[in-house]
Formats: structure tokens, sequence, C-alpha cells
């Protein structure tokens, strides 16, 4: 260190500046200020056009390397390169304009394709004022140098362009456009019939579902979602199988039918080990609803826990707050109390408040609470679709409040009982009373007589079973979790003769293990 500073102290020395006349200074300052001129000149002149292009050149070549990623599918048969094709929708998406888009179909289709032309008519129909999104290069920007159009187009890269079509429509809210055009893609899907096309397809059966849902139609296309699942099935499509059953089961869910709904998942059976991260969870998140309204509580917590634990952690926020919410209601449910930190998780506080407050009335028992959130958060639980659920949890305020009053008094009456719980009349409070004795919530006896309450003596919990059952409880859980990090583990393939490989093996090997780095970073935002 006192190497470093007196080192710089002679640097310092030496660097310091002369005293200059004071018209050397003047002459100085006013080149300064002409070079100054000059640059801003040369910068309005040449720098804002190449950013202008350069925008446009990316994107067109974004298309390009992704048309030789589906073309080297292709040709080795090779599904992950389609995979990462998909994967790099998201970025993709955000630099489309109709410039960009023209531009793309006018060189990958061949010339008087009637396919191209119909993709041209329904960009021609994107108003300008829409085409300011974020990302995207602007309605002035230059676009990229026009080339010759190529003279063959495979069906995977035409299938690729029409996908493409179709969210640029949907982002630009041109549904009624875009329903036309994913019904198109469909078709056209469905004539070529190769299964190169299957992860395509699952992409393309998404926004043709996501279209209906945003128009109201959802019941129109649930024949043939039916159809396509199970052609999916005879095929051994695992993408298309899992999509579609999501969509199936989404599709019930938004009219309430869920003993269809329920006989759906009772004679499919999902692809765990094929299916993406993403899907999964919406799979588990999907038949923990169905076991929430069917009485079934733990196999539903479990499932909407494991949908917690596979749902991307930086984004889908959505998603997750809707299985918070789920989970939260149900753990409720099965008479235990949620964990105070569940409901201030970053950027979820004020979703979660009204479900914080539903939980403070039951750990409470305070019946005169529980009214009052009701009426004034009725209109998000129905929203939510979490209501005929919260409705369920008035019995559980009550048996809380009855647990309290029975370990606070040897002998109280059911006058008082009344007017603690907010019941109508004695006889209402006398037959829940006499309910939850019969069901284990309380241990006491009523005395008819004087209409009284009189609480046996509390026995030491840890002279019963209850702590057996609690760390069972807590070791199946674990091992559950173990069990479903070891399915979620992923290895490259041959892990197992990396000791005889050679150098471009070995070159080849480190490349798939950066592609599927990449491709479970790219995870998070595909959801």
């Amino acid at each position: 260190l006192s190497v470093f500073s007196t080192s710089s102290k002679v640097v310092a020395h030496f660097c310091k500046p002369t005293p200059m006349p004071a018209d050397t200074k003047s002459r100085d300052e006013e080149m300064k200020d002409v070079e100054k001129t000059d640059k801003k000149t040369d910068t309005s002149k040449g720098d804002k056009p190449e950013e202008k292009e350069s925008v446009a050149v990316t994107a067109m070549n974004e298309l390009k390397v992704n048309a030789n990623l589906l073309e080297k599918a292709v040709i080795g048969k090779e599904s992950r390169f389609i995979a990462r094709v998909l994967r790099s929708t998201t970025r993709v998406r955000q630099r489309q304009t109709v410039a960009v888009l023209t531009q793309a179909l006018e060189y990958f289709f061949p010339p008087g394709a009637p396919e191209k032309q119909t993709l041209l008519d329904f960009l021609a129909k994107v108003p300008e004022e829409a085409m300011e999104v974020e990302g995207a290069a602007k309605s002035d920007d230059k676009p990229a140098k026009p080339e010759a159009p190529k003279k063959h187009i495979l069906p995977e890269v035409e299938v690729y362009l029409h996908l493409l079509t179709t969210i640029f429509l949907i982002d630009r809210k041109q549904t009624a456009e875009a329903g036309i055009c994913v019904f198109n893609l469909i078709e056209r899907i469905k004539f070529f019939n190769r299964r190169t096309l299957d992860q395509l397809a699952a992409k393309a059966y998404f926004y043709y579902s996501l279209v209906h849902e945003m128009t109201g139609r959802l019941s129109e296309i649930r024949s043939t979602l039916l159809a396509a699942h199970r052609t999916a099935s005879l095929r051994h499509d695992y993408v298309g199988q899992s999509t579609l059953l999501n969509l199936l089961l989404r599709n019930y869910l938004a009219y309430n039918l869920y003993e269809q709904a329920d006989a759906l998942v009772r004679k499919t059976n999902f692809p765990e080990e094929n299916a993406s991260n993403n899907q999964h969870a919406r799979y588990l998140f999907y038949t923990g609803a169905i076991k929430a309204v069917q009485l079934e509580y733990t196999d539903s917590y479990r499932s909407l826990t494991h949908a917690i634990r596979k749902a991307p952690t930086n984004t889908s926020r959505g998603f997750r707050l809707a299985v918070h919410k789920l989970a939260c209601i149900v753990q409720l449910l099965m008479g235990e109390i949620p964990d105070r930190s569940t409901f201030f998780q970053k950027g979820m506080v004020p979703a979660l408040k009204p479900y914080f407050q539903i939980t403070q009335a039951v750990r409470v028992g305070d019946l005169e609470l529980f009214k009052t959130v009701m009426a004034s958060h009725g209109a998000q639980f129905q929203r939510d679709k979490t209501h005929t659920l919260i409705v369920r949890l008035r019995h559980n305020v009550i048996k809380t409040g009855l647990r309290k009053i029975n370990l606070t008094y040897s002998t109280i009456s059911l006058q008082e009982v009344c007017q603690k719980l907010r019941l109508g009349t004695v006889e209402d409070a006398e037959f829940i009373v006499a309910k939850a004795i019969h069901d284990g919530v309380i241990d006491a006896t009523i005395d008819h007589v004087d209409g009284t309450i009189v609480s046996k003596v509390n026995t030491d919990v840890y002279t019963t079973d209850e702590p057996q059952a609690q760390y069972h409880k807590r070791i199946t859980f674990c091992l559950d979790m173990h069990n479903q990090a070891v399915k979620a583990m992923r290895f490259p393939p041959d892990a197992h003769k990396r000791h005889s490989e050679t150098a471009e093996e070995r070159r080849e090997r480190l490349k798939q293990e950066e592609d599927l780095a990449t491709s479970m970073a790219e995870d998070d935002d595909e959801f």
C-alpha cells in the first residue's frame, strides 16, 4: 500500500497542470466547443438510424436462427432444438412489428404461396396506433435489407411463422382476427400430420384456447380439445398430452364442472416424467382445486404445496397468488392455521390481505369478524372462485370458539355460549355444541335440565397418539419432497461415459450442458 501511495503522489506531481496564458486558455476552450458541436451533429446524423436499423435487423436475425434450428431438428430428428425455439418465443415476440413480420413472410415463403397472402392480410388489419409495445421496434424503424425469397419452406417453419402471427394479433388485442388465424393454424397442422410438429401443435392449442377464453367461448372448443387429447395419447405425444389435459381441466373449471373434471383426472394419466415443470405445476393446481371442492382437503393441500414448489419463483406472480389463496383456505379447512409469513411475501401483500383477515377470524373464533370480512370482500372471493370454500369456514370459526370456551370454563350456560359466539338462539347453540361433542371437537357434556355445559378434565396430549401422528405427517412430507426432487433432477446424456470421451465428444457435451442450463433459466420466463 505504501508503494502504491508514493507512486500515485509522484504521478500527481508530474501531471500537475502548469499555468497558461489567458488567450491560450480561451483558444483551447473555443476548440473544445467546436469539437463538441461536431460530435453532436455527427451523432444526430449517424447514430439514430443505426440504432433504429439494428432493432429490425436483430429481430429478423433471430427469426433466421430459429428457422435454422427448426431445419436442424427436422434433419437430425432432435426435438430439443424445437424446444429451444419455443423457449425463445417470449424474447422474440417483444421485438415483432408489422414490418418485421411482413419481411419474414416475404423471405421465408416462396412467391405466390396462398398461406403467405392470408397472413399478410391479417397483418394489414392491425392499426398503426396499436403497434407501440415496450421492447418492440417502432413503426418508423428501417427494416433490414430485403433478400431474395426462398424457393421452398418447411412445414415446421411455416407453422412457426403462423404461430408468431397469431401471438402478434393477440398482443395487439385483435381477438377476432387472432381467432380466425389460430383456427387456420390448427387446420394446417392437421393437414401436415407430422410428428416433428407435436411441440408446435401443443403451443398452437394453448393459444387456441386462450383466444376463446378471451372472447368467452370456451365451451365451444371442448370437443376439439378432447379429440386432440385422444390423438396425442394414441401417438404418445407427451407434450401435447400434458398441455391439452391442462386446457381441458381449465375449461371444465371455468364453468364449475367439477364432476366432469374429476372424471377426466381419474380416467387419464398425466405424463409426469416427460412433461415440463410448468405444465406439471398447472396440473397440480387444477387437481388441488378439484379435490378441495370434493372435501378431500389433505390430498388437495398436498397437490397445492407441490404446485407452489414447482412454480417459478421470479415470474408467474398471478399463478403463485392463485395457488397461495387456495392453499390458505384449504389449510384452514383442515383445522390448521397458515404461517404468518405466507401473507407477507414480496408483491403479494395487498392481494392476500382479505385472506389474512379471514385467517385471523378463524384463529380467534370471532364469528362477527368473519361475517364482516365476508361482506366487505365477497366480490373478490367470487372472482377468485374461493367463495364456496370460505363459506364452509363458518363451522371452523364456531369450533375454534367452542374449544376456547371449553378450555376456559369448567361449567358455562348455553345462553352465555350463544352470546359469546353470536349465534341466533339458545337452541342453535345447543345443537352446535351437541354436534361438536359428537365429532370430538370438545370433551364435555350437556346438562339439559340446567341448560349448562360441563367440561371434562383435560388430558395431557403427550399421553395420546397425537404426537406420533404429527411426526408421521412431517416424515411423509419430507419423503415426498425428496422423491419429487429426485424426479426433477436433469442429467446430460451419456454422463457415465465421460471417462472415455474424445475431444469432439467433450465439446459436444459442454454445449449440451450449456443448452440445458439455458433452458432451465428460461423456463421461468416461458411460464
